[in-house]
């Protein structure tokens, strides 16, 4: 007899402020799809997700296993559907290296997130991710992000940096770091921060004759950047800001 799926609940960890009502009408077997990437020893895996369709749930979910001395680097943005959620599991064996650099963006009633978990099971292995949400109206951009390292795993060094930028009242963000630790030599790093806009940055631009339209793009880009520096890859890097510049432009026009 065949197991039936059950759709995610917020009492789930993973979906705990998500939007439950968005999944509505999914059928229960598409939380059982997963792309798989494996990426060979000392070899190199780069890409690019968009995610920017308009309605309903638009989702994600990848399992990237990463053997001894290989790297990965991802590039995302979250831009798209009711609720858009990227889902990104790492396995990483000894001296392998994650890079995730994320964007969130969204109004209206929509709600975009990023949810993760590294898994340092061998030694040597650094993980880093950087996620930068932007968001109005009454939008959410969520991140969650859990790092298990076991207890063979020493001189691992894993970080996450979130930051959340609210361009209106009604907006909101979370981030939900979950760090699982059971080596005790190792590295592991968090920081969270959530604001508007930087007034005194505005007033100086301002005085400069620059127009508040102006201002606020530059101020935009220069937070959403911060996203993408640590991509090796600077075609990655540039194209991953431009489709986020772009879904701002939509935005303003």
């Amino acid at each position: 007899m065949t197991e039936a799926i059950l759709l995610p609940t917020r009492k789930d960890e993973a979906w705990r402020y998500s939007d439950i009502d968005a999944l509505e009408g999914t059928p229960p077997e598409t939380f059982e799809a997963w792309e798989d990437v494996r990426v060979a020893e000392g070899e190199t895996w780069s890409d690019l997700i968009v995610i920017d369709d308009a309605d309903g749930l638009q989702m994600r979910r990848l399992r990237i296993v990463l053997e001894k001395n290989a790297r990965a680097e991802l590039a995302a943005l979250v831009a798209g559907g009711r609720l858009g959620r990227l889902e990104v599991v790492v396995t990483l064996a000894e001296g392998a290296h994650f890079e995730l650099g994320g964007i969130t963006l969204g109004g209206g009633d929509t709600t975009r997130e990023i949810v993760t978990r590294m898994a340092h099971e061998k030694p040597g292995a650094t993980s880093n991710q950087t996620v930068r949400s932007v968001h109005w109206g009454k939008g959410t951009g969520n991140f969650l992000g859990r790092i298990d390292v076991v207890r063979d795993a020493q001189k691992t060094d894993a970080a996450q940096s979130f930051k959340g930028l609210l361009l209106e009242k009604g907006a909101s963000v979370n981030s939900v770091p979950q760090l699982e630790i059971y080596a005790d030599d190792v590295q592991c790093a968090h920081g969270a921060t959530v604001g508007q806009l930087d007034e005194s940055a505005r007033f100086y631009m301002a005085a400069r004759g620059l127009p508040p339209k102006t201002i606020r793009r530059l101020l935009v880009q220069a937070f959403i950047g911060d996203a993408t520096r640590e991509l090796a890859d600077e075609a990655t890097r540039e194209a991953l800001l431009e489709k986020a510049l772009d879904k701002l432009e939509e935005r303003e026009g």
